[in-house]
């Protein structure tokens, strides 16, 4: 196992906790924002003293990458890149997307064996950001931008029961009128569950070129239009 330093910074929420051996020990959140360039250097330097106060040498930074907010995300990835650095540790990516799927699944809100999980991040109007896993976390549809209407993710909503959940989530349910949508509130996508994320990745080999690593920014999409609009 590892020690992980967490950073998460890709909605409003700032957070940053340290992981090791399958456990979050530190973390620290914000709520209150968006004001992640006066939380964020203090909460890493917090994670960084409870560290080597317990003389836990520190062996990489994982890092949100996104979607979400281009000022969030640049923040985060820079106070990453920088602890990288100075420290000599590997850099770890994890998809915002993803990452929201760790709390839902850890504590079991879903119910149904071939249920599919729609992590949603709004993007303004009835736009989304959102991507289906099934509940192995294997990949179903890839990330994309929506324009959500009743009929956006029928195809999958006719076979099976969906969870939509995220902060782009709350303003879809009422266009997503299908008997099998199921909707689960107050999920973010938060520092201290990035660790089983981080852990698969290390144990993979699949670290970031700290030089060249930039997040998946909101400004890489496009929407795709509603169905009925094309």
């Amino acid at each position: 196992m590892s020690c992980i330093l967490n950073i998460e910074t890709s909605t409003n929420v700032c957070s940053v906790s340290v992981s090791e051996n399958g456990a979050c020990i530190f973390n620290q959140e914000d709520h209150t924002g968006p004001n992640h360039n006066e939380r964020l250097g203090k909460f890493v330097d917090e994670a960084l003293s409870f560290a080597e106060s317990h003389a836990i040498p520190l062996d990489a930074v994982a890092v949100s990458c996104g979607p979400g907010s281009y000022t969030g995300l640049r923040i985060g990835t820079s106070m990453a890149k920088g602890v990288c650095y100075g420290r000599g540790v590997s850099l770890v990516a994890i998809p915002t997307l993803e990452l929201m799927c760790v709390p839902v699944l850890l504590q079991e809100m879903v119910k149904e064996e071939n249920a599919l999980l729609c992590p949603m991040i709004d993007a303004r109007r009835m736009e989304v950001y959102a991507q289906i896993f099934d509940r192995a976390l294997h990949e179903v549809r890839p990330i994309q931008a929506d324009v959500v209407d009743a009929d956006t993710y029928s195809e999958y909503l006719d076979e099976r029961p969906v969870y939509f959940f995220g902060n782009g989530a709350a303003k879809c349910m009422d266009v997503i009128a299908h008997p099998n949508a199921r909707y689960i509130d107050g999920i973010e996508p938060l520092a201290k569950n990035m660790f089983p994320l981080a852990e698969r990745r290390i144990a993979q080999g699949k670290t970031e070129d700290v030089a060249y690593f930039v997040p998946f920014y909101l400004k890489d999409f496009v929407a795709k239009m509603p169905k009925k609009l094309l």
